[in-house]
């Protein structure tokens, strides 16, 4: 442990990740992606040093800051909170302990020879920070608890699309194992040129965040035809991954599985918003969440660079990457399994 001001600054190991949720659930800043379980997925398949940090008075825990040492030949070396995920930066009871784990993180990024410090979706902003948003949008909204109000709340223009999958005779089911979820996301995400992490990723999901991790999976003729992880967090559900065959489209499998999801998180789990995440402006998933009604909300990413370091640019849309997509569309789908999980573990 260190000490700044009136507050000592402490690390997580596994011994504190009960106390440590237990500061996230009554935290109304704190998110999902603050939570302990991702320290323990993050090191165990990706192999990158997580610095959780915890700034404590009179024994109790006053904010928390998850961070990602993530150190790449190609992508650079940057200290992120939180890595792999869509949300993160200092959150806490008093304003004072969030700055002193910011200050900590300074000086952590200085002794990594980090070349920036980045908060994903920060509560606070920081002065003199350099930051980025307009890239990504994320979409939320209430979930309707009356079935026929909720059906009739979807534009008309997509409405008959969740008919068309109700009646197509697709089912939806609870999957245990990760392995149809994984075959169809692995297969999607070839088909737009982007690598995929390994198989474990999603089973060490589901081990660290348990009944909080659930995998539906739409099934056609005996056939998975798509299938989604989606995490519970309070009131909300969060689908995180997904993945459609071809055929999907046809069936309106896609929407009939989000339509059930909905359904289910209401009437099964009690939940009241329906968080369909985060998309890039101007993709395909912008356009088609906007289509089911909900309304984008900018992200910001904010930086604090290195002297003469660059904001980063790491993502699809990057002209850069255009040739390395349209390549990795023609590698055999078995060999770009095989290659993606190094790639994933060095872009965070």
């Amino acid at each position: 442990m260190s000490e700044d001001a009136n507050y000592h600054i402490g690390t997580l190991d596994d011994s504190g990740d009960a106390r440590w949720d237990h500061f996230v659930t009554a935290c109304p800043e704190a998110t999902l992606f603050h939570r302990a379980g991702w320290r323990r997925v993050i090191e165990r398949v990706f192999g990158h040093r997580a610095r959780f940090l915890y700034a404590e008075r009179d024994g109790q825990i006053r904010a928390i800051l998850p961070l990602v040492h993530v150190r790449s030949l190609f992508f650079g070396n940057a200290l992120i909170s939180n890595a792999f995920c869509i949300g993160g930066g200092s959150v806490g009871s008093e304003d004072e302990a969030c700055e002193a784990l910011d200050r900590q993180a300074l000086q952590l990024m200085e002794e990594l020879g980090a070349d920036y410090l980045e908060y994903r979706q920060p509560v606070r902003l920081h002065e003199g920070w350099a930051s980025r948003s307009g890239l990504y949008a994320t979409f939320a909204k209430p979930i309707e608890p009356d079935p026929d109000k909720a059906l009739a709340q979807i534009p008309r223009k997509q409405r008959p699309v969740v008919r068309r999958g109700i009646a197509s005779g697709v089912v939806d089911v609870v999957d245990d194992t990760v392995d149809r979820l994984y075959d169809l996301f692995a297969g999607t995400m070839h088909r737009h040129g982007t690598p995929v992490f390994a198989r474990d990723y999603l089973v060490e999901l589901k081990r660290a965040f348990g009944p909080d991790c659930e995998i539906l999976t739409a099934m056609h003729g005996g056939q998975p035809v798509s299938s989604v992880l989606s995490f519970y967090f309070r009131d909300r559900v969060m689908p995180y991954y997904a993945g459609v065959s071809p055929a999907a489209r046809d069936l309106g499998a896609n929407d009939f599985l989000y339509w059930r999801l909905m359904r289910r998180a209401i009437e099964e789990r009690g939940c009241r918003v329906f968080d369909f995440g985060r998309s890039k402006v101007g993709t395909g998933p912008y356009a088609y969440k906007k289509n089911w009604g909900f309304e984008p909300t900018p992200v910001v990413h904010e930086f604090h660079l290195r002297k003469g370091k660059a904001m980063p640019d790491i993502n699809p849309l990057n002209p850069r990457y255009q040739l390395l997509i349209a390549l990795w569309k023609r590698l055999p789908l078995g060999l770009a399994n095989l290659i993606g999980p190094h790639i994933v573990r060095s872009i965070g």
